[in-house]
């Protein structure tokens, strides 16, 4: 929480003024509005905007993602994020890999939401998806709860289309669908993936891979249970050569009908550059 101390010469200042001097780069609105929420505390009391603050006077902010920018510049929690999609109700962003989608233990400081709560901090903006923290790729988030709820109901009925790329250790042949029973909430649930090979050797496999449900992990543990695990997957035991530096996983497209506009949205992300480069020796290579 930053924390400031009433200097003598800013004696009698209102209160409004003491935090735009100390604060230059925030906006008047933004802080007359965290004083009218009761955000911003004189000597551990909520104070009006007019409060002439006194020398040696504690205020005390608020500990915000917006606030810390604003008082000491951009920081990893601030730094842009791809934008694939944008309207009034739906953003969709690329999720870099290492890159948490929530506030979670040891990614508390910096992770996607916060990025983009920073940004658009007048939307109670949420993601509607997961993604594993080494995965890459598009993610959708909704900006409201209306907009959550309706988009959070398309992947409950199955109504969003999900494509991802993966490198497989051994040689994987055709098509075809993986359908298993996966532990979930402690009980066991349908897990389907379709596969299709896009190049390979004896020793690696490309594929494109279609989810059609979405259980914690499926595709890693479909993959590893047929014993063709990740590239890059330390967990379920796929081969990590050092020059990979992370999963080989990428969720490469998502379509789907907007729910407002009723328009289809198709949006696809690159495969990101470590991957590309650590194709080029395999003789591998994305259309």
């Amino acid at each position: 929480m930053p924390n400031y101390t009433v200097e003598t010469e800013e004696a009698g200042l209102p209160l409004e003024q003491f935090l735009a001097r100390r604060i230059p780069a925030a906006p008047e609105g933004y802080l007359r509005q965290l004083i009218r929420k009761g955000k911003v505390l004189c000597a551990a009391k909520p104070r009006e905007a007019g409060h002439l603050v006194s020398a040696g006077e504690k205020i005390h902010l608020p500990d915000s993602a917006r606030l810390r920018e604003l008082i000491e510049g951009p920081t990893d929690s601030t730094r842009p994020v791809e934008i694939l999609f944008e309207s009034r109700e739906i953003l969709i962003v690329n999720k870099p890999a290492g890159l948490a989608v929530h506030s979670s233990k040891g990614h508390e400081q910096d992770n996607l939401t916060d990025r983009l709560r920073v940004r658009y901090d007048k939307f109670s903006i949420a993601p509607v998806q997961r993604l594993d923290l080494e995965t890459s790729g598009p993610i959708i988030f909704g900006k409201g709860k209306k907009s959550c709820a309706a988009l959070g109901k398309l992947f409950l009925q199955g109504e969003v289309k999900k494509y991802y790329l993966a490198l497989v250790s051994g040689k994987v042949q055709g098509r075809g669908l993986l359908s298993t029973e996966i532990p979930a909430k402690g009980k066991l649930k349908t897990a389907e993936t379709g596969y299709a090979v896009l190049g390979g050797n004896e020793h690696a496999t490309l594929l494109e891979l279609e989810l059609h449900t979405g259980r914690q992990h499926q595709i890693r543990r479909q993959l590893a249970d047929i014993d063709h695990p990740l590239f890059g997957d330390r967990r379920y035991r796929g081969p990590c050569p050092p020059q990979l530096p992370r999963l080989f996983l990428h969720c490469r497209r998502l379509i789907f009908d907007d729910p407002f506009s009723r328009q289809r949205i198709d949006v696809s992300a690159p495969l990101p550059n470590e991957l590309v480069t650590f194709l080029q020796p395999l003789g591998l290579k994305i259309g």
